[in-house]
């Protein structure tokens, strides 16, 4: 049941009305942005998937990632937790749900240099201990050559759509990357978002929801996973975004369901690290 807020001069029946939706456990205003992660996680579901697109130094967004996974295990709603972190072809589903923290690192073959355990581990560990399996849904770093040549991929999105993804490659590689390298790469982006949304389907159960962690960029409904999802499957997407931003803000226009946002970070120049020395 979907419901929509009242006006501010409602009626007066309206108020009946009202009160027989509250009655019937329905939500009439939609969750603040303060409101518990459970309440708001309901408020996107039923769908078939929810991808939660994180910064991914942020702390906070992986605290949200382990609630979102307890609120939906503890309704048995939860079919499958997918990871960006991990490899297509790794999962715990053979696993018991008192599995150690190393036997399940182990069966997702987990990069702890590229993804640390201490941010990503709670979520995991959440799923696993409610018998939920943890499956790995990112494209495997050995078919990423293969991918960079693989021409199907440049018609995979519309032609508004690569360009835009192109402009993304672009700006993660903080406009340093050579020109001639910006079709391979933007290839592999859209290889590793196919690869996620098949795992999706994969995963897929009627009657529950299977929840994505990923990058923000791999959630948007506009370039990233949705894109290559068949039109029978549902899906809510969530931009975890630390702080605010005008730009943020227009970047967000029609390209996620919901926005959550938490405290700023310190303001930090990522591309640094890649610039040549002066």
């Amino acid at each position: 049941m979907q419901c929509h807020p009242l006006p501010v001069r409602a009626p007066r029946f309206l108020f009946t009305l009202l009160a027989a939706a509250v009655l019937a456990g329905c939500s009439i205003f939609p969750p603040g942005p303060d409101a518990p992660v459970a309440r708001r996680a309901a408020a996107l579901l039923p769908a078939d998937a929810l991808i939660l697109g994180e910064q991914h130094d942020a702390a906070e967004h992986q605290a949200i990632e382990r609630e979102t996974v307890e609120a939906l295990a503890n309704q048995g709603k939860l079919a499958a937790l997918l990871l960006e972190m991990a490899e297509e072809g790794s999962s715990t589903a053979r696993l018991d749900r008192t599995a150690t923290e190393a036997q399940v690192q182990a069966a997702l073959g987990w990069n702890d240099k590229a993804w640390p355990w201490r941010s990503y581990g709670p979520a995991v560990m959440a799923a696993v201990s409610a018998g939920v399996p943890v499956i790995g849904a990112n494209m495997p770093r050995a078919r990423m050559k293969n991918a960079m040549a693989d021409v199907s991929l440049d018609v995979q999105l519309n032609g508004e759509a690569y360009t835009a993804q192109q402009d993304a490659v672009r700006e993660g590689h903080c406009k340093l990357l050579p020109e001639p390298q910006i079709v391979p790469m933007t290839r592999i982006q859209v290889g590793r978002d196919r690869a996620m949304a098949q795992a999706i389907v994969k995963a897929r159960q009627p009657g529950k929801t299977v929840l994505l962690i990923s990058g923000a960029g791999h959630a948007t409904k506009v370039l990233g996973v949705p894109q290559h999802l068949p039109t029978d499957v549902s899906v809510k997407t969530v931009r975890l975004q630390a702080g605010n931003s005008p730009e943020a803000d227009e970047e967000n226009k029609g390209a996620y369901d919901a926005v959550w946002r938490t405290p700023a970070l310190p303001s930090k120049d990522y591309c640094a690290g890649m610039r040549a020395p002066a």
